[in-house]
C-alpha cells in the first residue's frame, strides 16, 4: 500500500517529517473501534407504517409520525426486534431480558422531531463478538472483534446541498430536505476498542465489516448494500507509541460506503496521525470525511467535549421485554454461518484456494451455489459465472448476475454437458438470452445453433483441413497425435464452432490411421 500522506496537503504545512504506513507502524501502535449502522429490511418504518423502499420520490414515504408532528404516538415494529435479537444472536450476544428506548436530543435539520428515538444505557444485544480471518507475512491469523452492543434506533432524513461544486453544505446556494428515509428502522451494532492488529489494522478492519455483511445478508434481515447506504460503518483509529502501553486521541471517519474504503480510510487516516505526532502536533478528537479521489480524511465536526445529548427515557414507548423462550426459537432460526458454509463449499466443490477467493470477491458464491443446485456440473458453473459471464457484465459495467439467471445458465451448461452445444456455440446463446432474445432453448432455435455432428458432414471439413496442412497429416500418421489439434482447431474454425471436437478427433485419428 502506497503512502497516502501529501506535503503538499494544507493540512499537513509546517510537518517536518512525512512517514509513510511502514514507518508510521514502526514507531506507532493503533487502536481500532468500528461502529457500522444497518437498515433493516422490514415493510414499515421503525415506529409508524410508513412504507421504507428506496428511491422513492422526496417526501412521499412520510406521516405524521416520522415527521414528528404534535400528538403524533410510536409503536415499535415487532419485525424490526425480531431482527435486531436474530443479529445479537448471530453475534454472540446476551440478549436483554429488558432494555428501552431514549429520547437522544440534538439539532440536525435532517431529523424532524429534533431527537432522535434510540437505545442508550439499556440496549438490547451486549458483550458479542465475531471472529474474522486475514492473511499475514507469517499465514493466515484470526482476529476476535469484541461486541459491545447491538442496540435499535432509527435513521434521520436526507440532505441535499444543491450549487456547490462538492455536495456538501460548503459553498451550496440551498439545502433541500427528504424525509423518506427518516424513522427506518436502524441497528448500529458497536465493537469494544480492538488492540493488537498492528500494521493489519486496515485489513482487520475491512475483514469485519465484510463478515459481518455477509453475517447480515444470511440472516435477510438487511440487503446490505453500502453504496445505497443501508451498511455504513464509522471508523475509529487512534494511535499511541510503540510499548506505551497508552491509547491515543482518537478520530472516528463517518459513513464510510464500501469494503474498499474502510480499509483505505484507515491507512490514510494512520498516515495523518503518525505525521502530525511526529511533527509535534497533537490529533485533534473530531469525526472525519473519507475522500474517494484522494484516499485522506477532512475535518467534520469537533469531538472535544463530550457532546450533552441529554438523553432520557421515551415515554411514549414501553419498554422491550422479549421472552426467553422466543429467542431461544429464534436461535434455532440462525442460518448457517457464512465463514462455515465457504469452508463447507470450497471441500465440496474442490476449489483451489485461489479461486474460492476470486469467487468471494467478486460476490458470486450465491449464484454458482444456485446454479450447481439446479444440476450445473461445479466446474463448469465457476466457470461460467467466473470467466464468460464476469467479462460481459465488466464491459456493460453491471453486475453479473444481472446479465442472466442460475435457471437459463444452468440449463445452458446442462446443453454443454450432453453434447448440445459447443463453448462457442454456448457464448452465442449466452449472448442471445443476454440480449432478451428468450430463453436458452429459443434462442438456439431462432439462430438455428446445433453441434455438427453427422459423419459425412464432418469428414468433409476434415479433409479440407488435411489437404491445408498436409505437413501436419503426415506427422499424425507418423504416430505425433498431439499434432491433431492443429487441425481439429481448423474443422471447429471452418464450422463456426458448430462441429462436436470429440467426434471430429475420433473421424480424424482413424481416418488417419491413428484410431
Amino acid at each position: 500500500m502506497g503512502s497516502h500522506f501529501d506535503l503538499a496537503d494544507p493540512r499537513f504545512a509546517g510537518a517536518l517529517v512525512a512517514l509513510n504506513f511502514a514507518q508510521a507502524m514502526e514507531k506507532y501502535e493503533p487502536t481500532l473501534g468500528l461502529e457500522v449502522h444497518v437498515e433493516l429490511n422490514t415493510n414499515s418504518k421503525m415506529f409508524c407504517s410508513c412504507a421504507t423502499e428506496f428511491g422513492g420520490s422526496p417526501n412521499t414515504q412520510t406521516c405524521p409520525v416520522c415527521l414528528g408532528l404534535p400528538g403524533a404516538l410510536p409503536v415499535v415494529n415487532a419485525k424490526a426486534i425480531e431482527s435486531t435479537i436474530l443479529i445479537g444472536l448471530a453475534l454472540n450476544c446476551s440478549i436483554a431480558p429488558y432494555s428501552r428506548f431514549a429520547r437522544k436530543n440534538y439539532f440536525y435539520p435532517d431529523m424532524p422531531k429534533n431527537f432522535q428515538t434510540s437505545q442508550y444505557d439499556e440496549p438490547i444485544c451486549v458483550n458479542g463478538y465475531l471472529d474474522v480471518e486475514i492473511d499475514t507475512d507469517e499465514g493466515p491469523a484470526k482476529f476476535r472483534i469484541e461486541i459491545e452492543r447491538v442496540h435499535m434506533e432509527e435513521d434521520t432524513g436526507k440532505s441535499l446541498h444543491v450549487g456547490g461544486s462538492t455536495g456538501r453544505i460548503h459553498g451550496a446556494e440551498y439545502s433541500l430536505l427528504d424525509y423518506n428515509r427518516a424513522g427506518i428502522p436502524l441497528v448500529e451494532i458497536v465493537t469494544k476498542i480492538v488492540p493488537g492488529t498492528g500494521k493489519y489494522a486496515p485489513q482487520v478492519a475491512r475483514a469485519y465489516v465484510t463478515e459481518l455483511r455477509d453475517i447480515l445478508r444470511s440472516l435477510g434481515v438487511s440487503d446490505v448494500k453500502m453504496e445505497q447506504g443501508s451498511l455504513r460503518c464509522d471508523a475509529n483509529v487512534s494511535l499511541a507509541p510503540m510499548g506505551s502501553g497508552k491509547l491515543g486521541t482518537r478520530s472516528e471517519t463517518k459513513n464510510v460506503n464500501s469494503l474498499r474504503s474502510v480499509e483505505r480510510a484507515l491507512f490514510g487516516e494512520i498516515e495523518r496521525q503518525a505525521n502530525r505526532l511526529e511533527s509535534g502536533e497533537r490529533v485533534v478528537q473530531e469525526t472525519r470525511h473519507f475522500l474517494e479521489d484522494t484516499g485522506l480524511t477532512r475535518p467534520g465536526r469537533s469531538k472535544e467535549q463530550a457532546e450533552d445529548y441529554r438523553y432520557f427515557p421515551e415515554p411514549d414507548l414501553v419498554p422491550v421485554t422479549p421472552d426467553a423462550k422466543w429467542i431461544e426459537e429464534l436461535r434455532t432460526k440462525l442460518p448457517e454461518k457464512p465463514s462455515t458454509r465457504r469452508k463447507r463449499l470450497q471441500t465440496e466443490w474442490n476449489v483451489p484456494d485461489k479461486e474460492m477467493t476470486a469467487l468471494i470477491n467478486a460476490e458470486l458464491l450465491d449464484v454458482v451455489e444456485e446454479t450447481i443446485a439446479l444440476g450445473a456440473e461445479p466446474t463448469r458453473a465457476r466457470t461460467w459465472w467466473l470467466g464468460e459471464i464476469s467479462r460481459l457484465a465488466n464491459e456493460k459495467e453491471v453486475e453479473p448476475t444481472s446479465l442472466i439467471s442460475s435457471a437459463n445458465l444452468a440449463e445452458i451448461i446442462a446443453l454443454i454437458a450432453s453434447g448440445e452445444l459447443t463453448d462457442k456455440l454456448a457464448r452465442q446463446v449466452v449472448e442471445g438470452v443476454i440480449n432478451g432474445e428468450g430463453s436458452p432453448a429459443d434462442v438456439i432455435a431462432k439462430r438455428g445453433l446445433k453441434v455438427v455432428s453427422d459423419d459425412s458432414a464432418l469428414m468433409v471439413a476434415i479433409e479440407a483441413a488435411i489437404a491445408a496442412q498436409p505437413d501436419t497429416a503426415e506427422r499424425i500418421r507418423g504416430g505425433n497425435i498431439p499434432a491433431a489439434g492443429a487441425l481439429i482447431g481448423a474443422v471447429m474454425k471452418a464450422t463456426g464452432g458448430a462441429a462436436d471436437a470429440a467426434k471430429v478427433r475420433e473421424l480424424l485419428l482413424k481416418h488417419l490411421g491413428q484410431a
